[in-house]
């Protein structure tokens, strides 16, 4: 029985709004872009958040990276028209974070300078990259081809080195770089591997896409401790031992802890603050927090559209009311209650906003990846928005249609016959 009058009133309803198409069409429209947009959006934010999360997990929830920084404000030593400016983190400095702290597993120190590469007639300016031979495991970079560094290579200070994509693109293009030569300055380098670096580096650091990585022995025998840059006063020398170095935690649950310890112990013997520390995970958790915020923000702005969406649900259902005045009134007259009539004006309301919120999410699916065609952005569409807008939808046309419904319920029978 129960079944039967649903079937009837659904089809009461749906027969109702087939008599205007063209309003009840438009009336939808304003709740299919309204769940398309909650859906598009929160794609969009969604995509940019695990982007952003990817490139800090590769950075190692376990590591902690501390970089050399000049001092803002800093004065050079003056002599004869030359200037030196020395700061930065040291051996010294990883040493006494290796020995006094326990849970540190691996140190990998870095040392960084600019040059010319060459090979052949090609020529790129690219960011020579000293380092050691775990550098790779512990920054969680991959290998395209060949090999990394060996111990071996550390300790007999060899002349190869590992590229980049960027640099065998721009210097070799569609040669196989592997076990053909570079020339850096006036040194030449065997190439023995292509490495993928794309997210080298902490967030918000600025370096060159073009990278060489090359053993700390050779780097430091070969090009010493101190960079000369030349400026229209004179030439600046700059000594920095290393420009950056990372440290393996062996427990992630001890990562903040310890990054807080080594930040008091190179503030004991560092008198400036020439150095800066960044820690993976607590990027990591902030990412995670900016991104509910990110999501509530974005959310509430497309929801906006299912509350104007509502309203024009609203009025054309009171207008429909005024329309279908005598029929209530007949309806009324030959025994229909009250609550009959609030059901099939509501039923006409959760029509309405269903059938556009089942468009709005397949609008909302396709948008996404529209997005991410031409702008190249991330976008993911997850099942908890599809659900959420759906169900905000569901609920625009029941509230937005109870005020109608209870307004058409309340018509005296009497009057409502007397209308014309």
């Amino acid at each position: 029985m129960i079944s039967f009058r649903l079937k009837r009133t659904i089809k009461l309803g749906l027969k109702s709004l087939w008599l205007h198409k063209l309003r009840s069409g438009l009336t939808a429209l304003g709740i299919v872009f309204g769940v398309a947009s909650v859906v598009a959006m929160l794609a969009i934010g969604e995509g940019a958040s695990q982007e952003a999360q990817e490139q800090i997990k590769k950075l190692g929830s376990h590591n902690v990276i501390i970089s050399s920084v000049k001092p803002p404000g800093e004065t050079s030593a003056q002599t004869s028209g030359n200037s030196m400016v020395e700061y930065g983190i040291t051996y010294d400095d990883l040493e006494r974070i290796e020995t006094t702290i326990p849970e540190v597993d691996v140190v990998v120190p870095v040392r960084e300078l600019t040059r010319s590469v060459y090979n052949g007639l090609r020529k790129c300016d690219g960011t020579i990259v000293g380092t050691v031979p775990w550098f790779q495991e512990v920054r969680n970079l991959p290998l395209l081809a060949g090999r990394f560094l060996s111990g071996e290579d550390l300790r007999a200070q060899k002349s190869l080195c590992v590229i980049n994509a960027q640099v065998a693109e721009e210097l070799f293009a569609y040669e196989n770089p592997l076990h053909m030569g570079l020339k850096i300055g006036g040194d030449y380098y065997k190439v023995i591997g292509i490495l993928d670096d794309s997210v080298l580096g902490a967030p918000g650091e600025s370096k060159s896409s073009r990278r060489i990585f090359i053993p700390i022995t050779t780097a430091r025998s070969r090009y010493g401790d101190t960079t000369m840059k030349q400026s229209s006063s004179g030439r600046e020398f700059e000594k920095v031992l290393l420009h950056q170095a990372t440290i393996k935690i062996r427990r992630e649950e001890h990562v903040i802890e310890i990054a807080d310890a080594i930040r008091r112990m190179l503030e004991t013997y560092h008198k400036k603050q020439d150095f800066e520390i960044t820690v993976p995970l607590e990027l990591l958790n902030q990412a995670k927090r900016t991104k509910r915020i990110f999501s509530i923000v974005l959310g509430s702005i497309a929801a906006i559209s299912l509350l104007v969406g509502g309203i024009g649900i609203m009025n054309i259902m009171l207008a429909s009311v005024t329309e279908r005045t005598r029929e209530i009134g007949v309806r009324r007259a030959l025994g229909a209650k009250k609550r009959d009539i609030i059901v099939q004006f509501l039923t006409e309301t959760v029509l309405l906003s269903g059938s556009g919120g089942m468009l709005g999410i397949g609008l909302g699916i396709a948008l996404p990846f529209v997005v991410s065609y031409f702008t190249k952005l991330q976008t993911v569409v997850t099942p908890w928005s599809l659900i959420l807008a759906f169900s905000i939808s569901a609920a625009v046309g029941i509230v937005f249609g109870l005020y109608p419904a209870r307004r058409a319920a309340n018509l005296d029978p009497i009057d409502a016959l007397r209308h014309e």
